[in-house]
C-alpha cells in the first residue's frame, strides 16, 4: 500500500520535529521537562517506524486493517508525548487531528469513525491526566505570547503535514482513475475486436461457397477462351482467376489462424526480409500505384517473429494511403537498438484537422464508402505490441502515418 510508504516518510519528519522541539525546550528555554521519558517514547517511535519500513521493503502485504493500526500507534505516541508535556494545555495538542485526516482520506467510513472516537477520547483524557508543564520565568503577557507562538507552530506543522499527505493521496487517486479509464478503453476496444473477429469468421464461412462457384465459372470461361482463341478474354479470365485464388487463400489463412497465438502461428524471419515481403505482397494487390520504398537497416541480422497481424496492419495503412493517393505512396522504415520506425506518406488531400484525433478509434472513417476498420485494426495491433501510431497532415499536402514499435515485442533472436 502506497499510503503506508507516505506515512513512513511523514513519520520521519515528525520524529525529527519532535527531537527539535524537545532539544529547544530543554536547552534554549531551560524547561525542566521529563527528558528521558520523552527520549524513550521518541526512540520507541523510531524503532516502530524502522520495522514498518523493513516490512514494506520486503513487499509484505499491507491491508487497511494494518494501516489503521499504524495510525493508532501514531495517536498513542502523540498522546504519550502530550501527557508528559502538559496534556491539553500543550499548544501541539491539535496535531491529534492529523491521524484522523489521514484515516478519513485513505480508509473507509468505519475506520474513520473509530479514529474520530480515539482522537476525541485522547483529547478528553489529556484534559484531566497529564504531567503539568514546568513553570517558566515569564510574565503573563510573555507567557501568553509564548503559548500563542506555540499554537502557530503547531498549526504550521499540521498544515504542512496534511498538505503533504493529502496532495500525494490526491495524485495517487488521479493516477488510479486514469489507469481505470485506460483499462476501460482497452476493454471496449477488445470487445470491438472480438465482435469483428466473430463477424470475420462468419464471413469466411459464408464466402467459401460463392468463391468456389466463381472459381468453377472462371475455369469454364478460360476453356471457352482457349477454344475461341480470344486472347483478351483469356487474359481477363486469368486475372479474375488469380483474384479468386487470392481470396480463397486469404480465407484459408484466416480459418487456419483463428484461435492461434502469435507464438504458435508466427515464424522467425529477418526484419528487412519481412518488410520486403509485406511490400511485395501489397504491390501485387496494387500494381498501378507507384511506391517509393526506403528501408535503412540498423542491423541486417535482426530477426523477428513474423506476425501476420502486423503484416496486415501495415497493409491496411498502405491501402488507405493508396486510396487517397492512387499515383504515389512512400514507405520509409528504419530501426535502432530499441525501436522500429515506419512512415507511410501519400499525396492526397489529407485529413480534416478536427477528425485526426478520431482516426483509428471505433470504426471512424472519412471515406464515403469506408468503414474505418483498417485503421482501427492497425491501431489495435500496434498497441498490442506496445507501440503507437501517429497521423498528421503534411505542410506540402497529403497525410503521413508514423508508427513506432518496440523491438522487444518483435525480436526472437539475433544471428551470430
Amino acid at each position: 500500500m502506497h499510503n503506508l510508504h507516505r506515512l513512513i516518510v511523514l513519520r520521519n519528519f515528525t520524529i525529527l520535529g519532535q527531537v527539535i522541539v524537545v532539544i529547544t525546550a530543554h536547552e534554549f528555554f531551560k524547561m525542566a521537562i521529563p527528558l528521558w521519558p520523552l527520549v524513550g517514547v521518541i526512540c520507541t517511535y523510531g524503532v516502530v517506524n524502522l520495522i514498518a519500513w523493513l516490512k514494506q521493503k520486503k513487499h509484505a502485504e499491507i491491508n487497511s486493517r494494518i494501516f489503521f493500526l499504524h495510525l493508532v500507534i501514531d495517536v498513542l505516541v502523540l498522546m504519550a508525548l502530550l501527557f508528559l508535556t502538559g496534556g491539553a494545555n500543550n499548544p501541539f495538542v491539535s496535531l491529534l487531528l492529523l491521524p484522523l485526516v489521514i484515516a478519513a482520506t485513505s480508509l473507509n467510513r468505519s475506520y474513520a469513525w473509530v479514529m474520530s472516537l480515539l482522537c476525541l477520547s485522547s483529547y478528553t483524557l489529556l484534559m484531566f491526566f497529564y504531567v503539568p508543564l514546568p513553570h517558566v520565568h515569564l510574565s503573563d503577557t510573555e507567557f501568553m505570547n509564548f503559548h500563542v507562538f506555540g499554537m502557530w507552530v503547531s498549526f504550521l506543522v499540521g498544515v504542512s503535514l496534511i498538505a503533504f499527505f493529502v496532495v500525494k493521496l490526491a495524485e495517487a487517486i488521479r493516477l488510479r482513475d486514469q489507469a481505470l479509464a485506460d483499462a476501460q478503453a482497452r476493454a471496449l476496444q477488445d470487445e470491438h475486436l472480438i465482435a469483428l473477429g466473430t463477424f470475420a469468421a462468419g464471413a469466411a464461412h459464408e464466402l467459401g461457397t460463392p468463391l468456389s462457384t466463381m472459381a468453377v465459372i472462371t475455369n469454364e470461361l478460360s476453356q471457352h477462351a482457349d477454344q475461341d482463341k480470344d486472347k483478351e478474354l483469356k487474359e481477363y479470365t486469368q486475372i479474375l482467376r488469380d483474384q479468386v485464388d487470392r481470396c480463397k487463400k486469404t480465407l484459408t489463412q484466416l480459418s487456419a489462424r483463428a484461435g492461434q497465438s502469435r507464438a504458435e502461428g508466427g515464424r522467425s524471419q529477418g526484419l528487412q526480409n519481412f518488410l520486403d515481403e509485406v511490400l511485395l505482397h501489397w504491390k501485387n494487390m496494387r500494381p498501378s500505384v507507384h511506391m517509393e520504398k526506403t528501408i535503412t537497416p540498423y542491423d541486417c541480422d535482426l530477426y523477428i517473429m513474423a506476425d501476420a497481424t502486423l503484416a496486415q496492419a501495415i497493409t491496411n495503412i498502405l491501402n488507405n494511403a493508396a486510396d487517397a493517393s492512387p499515383d504515389y505512396v512512400a514507405f520509409q522504415a528504419h530501426w535502432d537498438q530499441h525501436n522500429l520506425y515506419l512512415k507511410i506518406v501519400d499525396q492526397g488531400d489529407g485529413f480534416v484537422a478536427t477528425s485526426i484525433d478520431a482516426l483509428g478509434q471505433e470504426f471512424f472513417t472519412t471515406k464515403k464508402e469506408g468503414h474505418g476498420i483498417g485503421l482501427f485494426l492497425a491501431q489495435a495491433v500496434f498497441e498490442r505490441l506496445g507501440g503507437e501510431m501517429k497521423i498528421e497532415n503534411q505542410d506540402q499536402g497529403g497525410a503521413c502515418v508514423s508508427v513506432r514499435l518496440p523491438l522487444a515485442a518483435l525480436i526472437t533472436k539475433t544471428s551470430e
